[in-house]
Protein backbone atom coordinates (compact mmCIF):
# COMPACT_ATOMS: atom_id res chain seq x y z
CA UNK A 1 0.00 0.00 0.00
CA UNK A 2 1.13 3.47 -1.19
CA UNK A 3 0.66 6.68 0.79
CA UNK A 4 -1.61 9.45 -1.79
CA UNK A 5 0.95 11.52 -3.09
CA UNK A 6 -1.56 14.24 -4.57
CA UNK A 7 -1.96 17.31 -1.96
CA UNK A 8 -4.00 20.79 -2.77
CA UNK A 9 -2.27 23.88 -3.12
CA UNK A 10 -3.74 26.93 -4.27
CA UNK A 11 -3.23 28.59 -7.62
CA UNK A 12 -0.33 31.36 -5.67
CA UNK A 13 2.04 28.08 -5.25
CA UNK A 14 1.90 26.91 -8.70
CA UNK A 15 2.98 30.83 -9.51
CA UNK A 16 5.69 30.62 -7.22
CA UNK A 17 7.16 27.53 -8.53
CA UNK A 18 7.69 28.72 -11.89
CA UNK A 19 8.87 31.66 -10.59
CA UNK A 20 11.53 29.72 -8.52
CA UNK A 21 12.26 27.38 -11.26
CA UNK A 22 10.63 24.10 -8.89
CA UNK A 23 8.21 23.30 -11.88
CA UNK A 24 5.15 21.55 -10.47
CA UNK A 25 6.38 20.79 -6.98
CA UNK A 26 3.17 20.40 -5.67
CA UNK A 27 3.87 18.61 -2.48
CA UNK A 28 6.26 21.58 -1.33
CA UNK A 29 5.68 22.72 2.56
CA UNK A 30 5.28 26.23 3.38
CA UNK A 31 8.95 26.51 4.37
CA UNK A 32 10.30 25.07 1.09
CA UNK A 33 8.45 27.49 -0.94
CA UNK A 34 9.93 30.31 1.14
CA UNK A 35 13.06 29.12 1.10
CA UNK A 36 13.00 28.15 -2.47
CA UNK A 37 12.59 31.53 -2.92
CA UNK A 38 15.47 32.90 -0.71
CA UNK A 39 18.19 30.66 -2.60
CA UNK A 40 17.21 32.96 -5.96
CA UNK A 41 19.01 35.16 -4.10
CA UNK A 42 21.53 33.18 -1.99
CA UNK A 43 23.09 31.42 -5.10
CA UNK A 44 23.62 34.89 -7.11
CA UNK A 45 26.45 36.29 -7.73
CA UNK A 46 25.68 38.97 -5.66
CA UNK A 47 25.27 36.65 -2.69
CA UNK A 48 29.16 34.95 -3.76
CA UNK A 49 30.29 38.70 -3.70
CA UNK A 50 28.60 39.69 -0.31
CA UNK A 51 28.99 36.34 1.87
CA UNK A 52 25.24 35.84 2.10
CA UNK A 53 25.59 32.26 0.40
CA UNK A 54 27.83 31.51 3.24
CA UNK A 55 25.75 32.91 5.65
CA UNK A 56 22.96 32.39 7.95
CA UNK A 57 20.13 32.47 5.31
CA UNK A 58 22.24 30.27 2.92
CA UNK A 59 22.73 27.68 5.40
CA UNK A 60 18.78 27.58 6.26
CA UNK A 61 18.39 27.35 2.80
CA UNK A 62 21.14 24.40 2.08
CA UNK A 63 19.34 23.24 5.01
CA UNK A 64 16.05 23.03 4.07
CA UNK A 65 17.09 21.19 0.35
CA UNK A 66 18.52 18.60 2.46
CA UNK A 67 15.33 17.64 3.95
CA UNK A 68 13.79 18.17 0.68
CA UNK A 69 15.86 15.63 0.18
CA UNK A 70 14.59 13.05 2.93
CA UNK A 71 11.26 13.33 2.31
CA UNK A 72 11.20 11.35 -1.19
CA UNK A 73 13.95 8.80 0.95
CA UNK A 74 11.28 8.99 4.13
CA UNK A 75 8.49 7.92 2.06
CA UNK A 76 10.45 5.48 0.03
CA UNK A 77 11.30 4.11 3.63
CA UNK A 78 7.50 4.13 5.04
CA UNK A 79 5.62 2.50 1.59
CA UNK A 80 8.02 -0.46 1.71
CA UNK A 81 7.61 -0.63 5.83
CA UNK A 82 3.86 -0.45 5.24
CA UNK A 83 3.63 -3.04 2.53
CA UNK A 84 5.59 -5.59 4.99
CA UNK A 85 3.43 -5.14 7.61
CA UNK A 86 0.24 -5.44 5.82
CA UNK A 87 0.96 -8.47 3.99
CA UNK A 88 2.04 -9.95 7.22
CA UNK A 89 -1.47 -8.97 8.51
CA UNK A 90 -3.02 -10.59 5.70
CA UNK A 91 -1.57 -13.81 5.83
CA UNK A 92 -2.26 -14.09 9.67
CA UNK A 93 -5.69 -13.37 8.92
CA UNK A 94 -6.07 -15.61 6.11
CA UNK A 95 -4.71 -18.09 8.20
CA UNK A 96 -6.83 -17.63 11.44
CA UNK A 97 -4.48 -16.37 13.23
CA UNK A 98 -4.99 -13.33 15.48
CA UNK A 99 -2.50 -10.77 13.67
CA UNK A 100 -0.29 -8.25 15.61
CA UNK A 101 -2.11 -4.91 17.23
CA UNK A 102 -1.78 -2.48 14.70
CA UNK A 103 -1.49 1.49 14.80
CA UNK A 104 -2.49 3.31 11.66
CA UNK A 105 -0.69 6.62 11.46
CA UNK A 106 -2.53 9.48 9.70
CA UNK A 107 -0.88 12.84 9.37
CA UNK A 108 1.87 15.14 7.44
CA UNK A 109 5.78 15.36 7.34
CA UNK A 110 6.15 15.25 11.11
CA UNK A 111 4.29 11.63 11.13
CA UNK A 112 7.19 11.05 8.34
CA UNK A 113 9.87 12.01 10.88
CA UNK A 114 11.39 14.50 8.87
CA UNK A 115 14.31 16.55 10.47
CA UNK A 116 15.05 13.71 12.65
CA UNK A 117 18.07 11.57 11.27
CA UNK A 118 16.08 8.58 9.85
CA UNK A 119 12.25 8.21 9.29
CA UNK A 120 11.94 5.81 12.44
CA UNK A 121 13.61 8.90 14.86
CA UNK A 122 10.11 10.84 14.59
CA UNK A 123 7.83 10.40 17.27
CA UNK A 124 6.06 7.65 15.24
CA UNK A 125 9.30 5.17 15.66
CA UNK A 126 9.72 6.59 19.00
CA UNK A 127 6.20 6.19 20.18
CA UNK A 128 6.20 2.39 18.76
CA UNK A 129 9.19 1.68 20.60
CA UNK A 130 7.78 2.77 23.48
CA UNK A 131 4.09 0.76 22.82
CA UNK A 132 6.36 -2.30 22.55
CA UNK A 133 8.10 -1.91 25.78
CA UNK A 134 5.45 -0.71 28.05
CA UNK A 135 2.93 -3.83 26.49
CA UNK A 136 4.92 -5.99 26.37
CA UNK A 137 3.24 -6.82 22.83
CA UNK A 138 4.66 -6.77 18.81
CA UNK A 139 2.98 -3.68 17.87
CA UNK A 140 3.01 -2.97 14.30
CA UNK A 141 2.71 -0.01 12.44
CA UNK A 142 1.30 1.34 9.00
CA UNK A 143 2.06 5.20 8.48
CA UNK A 144 0.01 6.49 6.25
CA UNK A 145 1.06 10.36 6.31
CA UNK A 146 2.06 12.20 3.70
CA UNK A 147 4.55 15.10 3.97
CA UNK A 148 2.97 18.55 2.57
CA UNK A 149 -0.49 17.57 3.28
CA UNK A 150 -3.39 19.39 4.18
CA UNK A 151 -6.02 18.52 6.55
CA UNK A 152 -8.40 18.29 3.91
CA UNK A 153 -5.71 15.82 2.15
CA UNK A 154 -6.20 13.36 5.41
CA UNK A 155 -9.67 13.35 4.33
CA UNK A 156 -9.18 12.52 0.82
CA UNK A 157 -6.12 10.33 0.59
CA UNK A 158 -5.64 8.79 3.65
CA UNK A 159 -8.99 8.05 5.12
CA UNK A 160 -10.00 6.00 2.19
CA UNK A 161 -6.64 3.79 2.33
CA UNK A 162 -7.77 3.32 6.22
CA UNK A 163 -10.37 2.08 5.17
CA UNK A 164 -9.26 -0.42 3.01
CA UNK A 165 -7.25 -1.95 5.53
CA UNK A 166 -8.34 -5.53 6.72
CA UNK A 167 -10.12 -5.74 10.10
CA UNK A 168 -9.67 -2.90 12.45
CA UNK A 169 -6.53 -1.04 13.55
CA UNK A 170 -6.24 -1.01 17.29
CA UNK A 171 -4.81 2.55 17.42
CA UNK A 172 -5.10 5.44 14.88
CA UNK A 173 -3.83 8.41 15.47
CA UNK A 174 -4.21 12.21 13.38
CA UNK A 175 -1.88 14.81 13.45
CA UNK A 176 -2.41 17.49 10.13
CA UNK A 177 -3.01 21.44 10.06
CA UNK A 178 0.36 23.32 10.88
CA UNK A 179 0.64 23.25 6.67
CA UNK A 180 -2.84 24.51 6.08
CA UNK A 181 -1.87 27.86 8.09
CA UNK A 182 0.12 29.57 5.48
CA UNK A 183 -2.08 27.48 2.51
CA UNK A 184 -5.31 28.20 3.42
CA UNK A 185 -7.88 31.30 4.71
CA UNK A 186 -9.30 31.19 8.22
CA UNK A 187 -12.25 30.13 7.05
CA UNK A 188 -11.44 27.62 4.66
CA UNK A 189 -9.27 26.22 7.78
CA UNK A 190 -11.44 25.69 10.50
CA UNK A 191 -13.74 24.21 7.69
CA UNK A 192 -11.23 21.67 6.73
CA UNK A 193 -10.31 20.99 10.18
CA UNK A 194 -13.68 20.55 11.49
CA UNK A 195 -14.42 17.89 8.58
CA UNK A 196 -11.10 15.94 9.88
CA UNK A 197 -11.91 15.57 12.94
CA UNK A 198 -15.79 14.16 12.13
CA UNK A 199 -14.48 12.25 9.58
CA UNK A 200 -11.42 9.81 11.65
CA UNK A 201 -12.61 7.13 13.42
CA UNK A 202 -13.83 6.38 16.77
CA UNK A 203 -11.34 6.28 19.50
CA UNK A 204 -9.09 8.32 17.53
CA UNK A 205 -6.34 9.87 18.91
CA UNK A 206 -5.56 13.78 17.81
CA UNK A 207 -2.49 15.69 18.15
CA UNK A 208 -2.72 19.40 18.93
CA UNK A 209 -0.22 22.03 17.05
CA UNK A 210 2.93 23.24 18.78
CA UNK A 211 2.90 26.49 19.82
CA UNK A 212 6.63 28.52 18.70
CA UNK A 213 6.71 31.23 22.27
CA UNK A 214 10.16 32.72 21.97
CA UNK A 215 11.34 30.60 18.25
CA UNK A 216 11.22 32.57 14.96
CA UNK A 217 10.88 35.75 16.75
CA UNK A 218 8.31 38.41 16.21
CA UNK A 219 6.69 35.04 13.50
CA UNK A 220 6.58 32.80 16.50
CA UNK A 221 5.08 35.39 18.69
CA UNK A 222 2.48 36.33 15.91
CA UNK A 223 1.35 32.53 15.19
CA UNK A 224 0.76 31.50 18.84
CA UNK A 225 -2.78 33.01 19.15
CA UNK A 226 -4.25 31.63 15.98
CA UNK A 227 -2.19 28.44 16.40
CA UNK A 228 -3.88 28.37 20.25
CA UNK A 229 -7.80 28.86 18.01
CA UNK A 230 -7.04 25.96 16.51
CA UNK A 231 -6.15 23.79 19.35
CA UNK A 232 -9.24 25.16 20.94
CA UNK A 233 -10.84 23.71 18.14
CA UNK A 234 -9.40 20.26 18.02
CA UNK A 235 -10.48 20.34 21.74
CA UNK A 236 -13.57 21.04 21.23
CA UNK A 237 -14.55 18.56 18.75
CA UNK A 238 -12.37 16.35 20.31
CA UNK A 239 -15.03 16.85 23.49
CA UNK A 240 -17.94 16.50 21.09
CA UNK A 241 -16.89 12.85 19.83
CA UNK A 242 -15.09 11.70 23.26
CA UNK A 243 -11.85 11.69 21.58
CA UNK A 244 -8.57 12.23 23.25
CA UNK A 245 -5.98 14.82 22.32
CA UNK A 246 -2.20 14.99 22.70
CA UNK A 247 -0.88 18.10 23.71
CA UNK A 248 2.17 18.36 21.81
CA UNK A 249 1.71 22.12 22.58
CA UNK A 250 2.20 21.84 26.53
CA UNK A 251 5.16 18.83 25.84
CA UNK A 252 7.14 20.42 22.76
CA UNK A 253 8.24 23.85 24.69
CA UNK A 254 11.11 25.91 25.68
CA UNK A 255 14.27 25.60 25.97
CA UNK A 256 14.68 25.13 21.98
CA UNK A 257 17.87 24.45 21.43
CA UNK A 258 18.46 21.23 19.65
CA UNK A 259 14.64 20.36 19.13
CA UNK A 260 14.72 21.64 15.51
CA UNK A 261 15.99 20.43 12.51
CA UNK A 262 18.54 21.77 10.22
CA UNK A 263 15.06 23.69 8.10
CA UNK A 264 14.12 25.44 11.87
CA UNK A 265 11.03 24.12 10.69
CA UNK A 266 10.86 20.56 11.07
CA UNK A 267 11.63 18.75 14.73
CA UNK A 268 14.91 17.28 15.08
CA UNK A 269 14.87 13.74 16.87
CA UNK A 270 15.15 15.50 20.16
CA UNK A 271 12.38 17.57 19.70
CA UNK A 272 9.88 14.64 18.52
CA UNK A 273 11.04 13.21 21.79
CA UNK A 274 8.39 15.55 23.46
CA UNK A 275 6.07 14.91 20.82
CA UNK A 276 6.16 10.87 21.99
CA UNK A 277 5.61 12.16 25.44
CA UNK A 278 2.71 14.16 24.32
CA UNK A 279 1.05 10.96 22.47
CA UNK A 280 2.34 8.34 25.11
CA UNK A 281 0.24 10.31 27.34
CA UNK A 282 -2.92 10.54 25.76
CA UNK A 283 -3.35 6.93 24.48
CA UNK A 284 -6.03 4.98 25.46
CA UNK A 285 -7.11 1.85 27.32
CA UNK A 286 -5.33 -0.33 25.03
CA UNK A 287 -2.37 0.89 25.64
CA UNK A 288 -2.35 2.42 29.10
CA UNK A 289 0.27 0.54 30.06
CA UNK A 290 2.79 2.54 28.52
CA UNK A 291 1.91 5.47 29.82
CA UNK A 292 1.72 4.14 33.69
Amino acid sequence: MRSSTSVSRPSWVSAMNVLTGTGGASRRSPVEIVANAASVVTRSPYAEVTGISHGRLGRWTDGVAELRADRTAFAAFWDAHNNRVLEDRERALSRGHAPDPLWVVLGDSTAQGLGAPGPRDGYVGQTLDQLRLGTGRPWRVVNLSVSGCLTRDVVGGQLPLLAGIGGQPDLVTCGAGANDILYSAPGKLFGDLRSLLTAVPEDTVLLDLPLLTGFWGIVGRMSVPYISRINRVIREVADERGLRVAEVSKFFVPPWPGKFSVDNFHPSRDGYRDWSRALVRALPAAAAAVAA
